[in-house]
Protein backbone atom coordinates (compact mmCIF):
# COMPACT_ATOMS: atom_id res chain seq x y z
CA UNK A 1 0.00 0.00 0.00
CA UNK A 2 1.60 3.65 -1.06
CA UNK A 3 0.53 6.95 0.50
CA UNK A 4 0.71 10.17 -0.77
CA UNK A 5 2.47 12.84 1.19
CA UNK A 6 -1.22 14.33 2.81
CA UNK A 7 -2.27 10.63 3.88
CA UNK A 8 1.02 9.76 5.10
CA UNK A 9 0.86 13.31 7.32
CA UNK A 10 -2.76 12.59 8.40
CA UNK A 11 -1.80 9.47 9.69
CA UNK A 12 1.52 10.59 11.46
CA UNK A 13 -0.18 13.16 12.66
CA UNK A 14 2.30 16.00 11.13
CA UNK A 15 1.98 18.36 8.45
CA UNK A 16 2.64 17.98 4.84
CA UNK A 17 5.07 21.11 4.98
CA UNK A 18 6.81 18.87 8.04
CA UNK A 19 6.96 15.37 5.80
CA UNK A 20 8.14 18.15 1.96
CA UNK A 21 11.04 19.24 4.83
CA UNK A 22 12.18 15.73 5.43
CA UNK A 23 12.17 15.32 1.51
CA UNK A 24 14.37 18.44 1.33
CA UNK A 25 16.87 17.47 3.90
CA UNK A 26 17.48 14.23 2.52
CA UNK A 27 15.82 12.09 5.99
CA UNK A 28 12.60 11.07 4.38
CA UNK A 29 12.76 10.32 0.41
CA UNK A 30 9.89 9.31 -1.41
CA UNK A 31 10.09 5.68 -2.89
CA UNK A 32 8.58 7.62 -6.14
CA UNK A 33 6.88 10.25 -7.35
CA UNK A 34 3.72 9.70 -9.55
CA UNK A 35 2.74 10.65 -13.04
CA UNK A 36 0.91 13.70 -11.27
CA UNK A 37 3.69 15.06 -9.15
CA UNK A 38 2.90 13.43 -5.79
CA UNK A 39 5.77 12.21 -2.94
CA UNK A 40 4.95 8.39 -2.29
CA UNK A 41 7.19 7.84 0.75
CA UNK A 42 9.93 5.44 1.56
CA UNK A 43 9.30 5.45 5.00
CA UNK A 44 5.77 3.90 4.68
CA UNK A 45 7.03 1.39 2.62
CA UNK A 46 9.33 0.29 5.52
CA UNK A 47 7.26 0.44 8.34
CA UNK A 48 4.36 -1.91 5.97
CA UNK A 49 7.03 -4.28 4.96
CA UNK A 50 7.78 -4.87 8.96
CA UNK A 51 6.83 -8.71 10.63
CA UNK A 52 5.08 -8.05 13.63
CA UNK A 53 7.68 -8.94 15.65
CA UNK A 54 9.48 -6.03 13.47
CA UNK A 55 7.16 -3.67 14.20
CA UNK A 56 6.68 -4.36 18.02
CA UNK A 57 10.78 -3.97 18.10
CA UNK A 58 10.06 -0.61 16.65
CA UNK A 59 7.01 0.59 18.99
CA UNK A 60 9.02 -0.58 21.86
CA UNK A 61 11.82 1.03 20.93
CA UNK A 62 10.21 4.46 20.47
CA UNK A 63 9.21 3.98 24.16
CA UNK A 64 12.39 3.09 25.52
CA UNK A 65 13.87 6.53 23.66
CA UNK A 66 11.36 8.55 25.66
CA UNK A 67 12.20 6.72 28.73
CA UNK A 68 15.53 7.45 28.42
CA UNK A 69 15.52 10.91 27.06
CA UNK A 70 13.41 11.56 30.26
CA UNK A 71 16.51 9.65 32.50
CA UNK A 72 19.24 11.77 30.35
CA UNK A 73 17.32 15.13 30.41
CA UNK A 74 17.69 14.71 34.48
CA UNK A 75 21.44 14.18 34.21
CA UNK A 76 21.85 18.01 32.40
CA UNK A 77 24.46 16.11 30.38
CA UNK A 78 23.83 15.53 26.71
CA UNK A 79 27.10 14.64 26.39
CA UNK A 80 26.69 11.96 28.78
CA UNK A 81 26.65 8.20 29.28
CA UNK A 82 22.63 9.06 29.07
CA UNK A 83 22.88 11.36 26.95
CA UNK A 84 24.68 9.32 24.11
CA UNK A 85 22.99 5.74 24.95
CA UNK A 86 19.22 8.39 24.01
CA UNK A 87 20.75 9.46 20.63
CA UNK A 88 22.01 5.68 20.05
CA UNK A 89 18.33 4.42 20.46
CA UNK A 90 17.33 7.48 18.31
CA UNK A 91 19.22 6.16 15.45
CA UNK A 92 17.94 2.56 15.59
CA UNK A 93 14.72 3.76 15.98
CA UNK A 94 15.08 5.85 13.05
CA UNK A 95 17.01 3.02 11.53
CA UNK A 96 13.76 1.12 11.06
CA UNK A 97 12.00 3.15 8.73
CA UNK A 98 14.99 4.79 7.12
CA UNK A 99 16.25 3.29 3.42
CA UNK A 100 20.20 4.42 4.68
CA UNK A 101 21.35 6.64 7.87
CA UNK A 102 23.28 9.42 7.93
CA UNK A 103 24.84 11.44 10.77
CA UNK A 104 23.96 14.69 9.01
CA UNK A 105 20.43 13.58 8.45
CA UNK A 106 20.08 12.55 11.92
CA UNK A 107 21.41 15.47 13.21
CA UNK A 108 18.91 17.75 10.72
CA UNK A 109 15.85 15.71 12.23
CA UNK A 110 17.13 16.12 15.75
CA UNK A 111 17.50 20.05 14.70
CA UNK A 112 14.10 20.28 12.98
CA UNK A 113 12.88 18.72 16.48
CA UNK A 114 13.47 21.81 17.87
CA UNK A 115 13.07 24.17 15.05
CA UNK A 116 9.39 23.30 14.27
CA UNK A 117 7.36 24.22 17.25
CA UNK A 118 4.70 21.33 16.69
CA UNK A 119 7.47 18.72 17.17
CA UNK A 120 8.80 20.80 20.20
CA UNK A 121 5.32 20.54 21.48
CA UNK A 122 5.11 17.00 21.24
CA UNK A 123 8.76 16.24 22.45
CA UNK A 124 8.95 18.74 25.50
CA UNK A 125 5.08 17.63 26.66
CA UNK A 126 6.51 15.73 29.56
CA UNK A 127 9.45 17.82 30.65
CA UNK A 128 10.04 21.33 28.83
CA UNK A 129 13.55 20.97 26.77
CA UNK A 130 13.77 17.44 26.14
CA UNK A 131 14.09 18.51 22.67
CA UNK A 132 16.84 20.81 22.62
CA UNK A 133 18.51 18.33 25.11
CA UNK A 134 18.13 15.26 22.48
CA UNK A 135 19.10 17.19 19.75
CA UNK A 136 22.28 18.43 21.72
CA UNK A 137 22.79 14.59 22.37
CA UNK A 138 22.65 13.29 18.87
CA UNK A 139 24.75 16.38 17.50
CA UNK A 140 27.17 14.97 20.04
CA UNK A 141 26.59 11.62 19.19
CA UNK A 142 26.95 12.49 15.16
CA UNK A 143 29.50 14.61 15.63
CA UNK A 144 28.66 17.49 13.76
CA UNK A 145 27.91 20.12 17.11
CA UNK A 146 29.17 23.39 16.03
Amino acid sequence: MEYTVQKLAKLAGTSTRTLRYYDEIGILKPARINSSGYRIDQSNKNLLNMTQEQYDRFEKLGQEVLVTLEDAYKTGDPAGKLGQKVADLHKQWLCFTWSSYSKEAHAGLAQMYVDDERFTAYCDKKQPGLAKFLRDAVLIYTGTEE
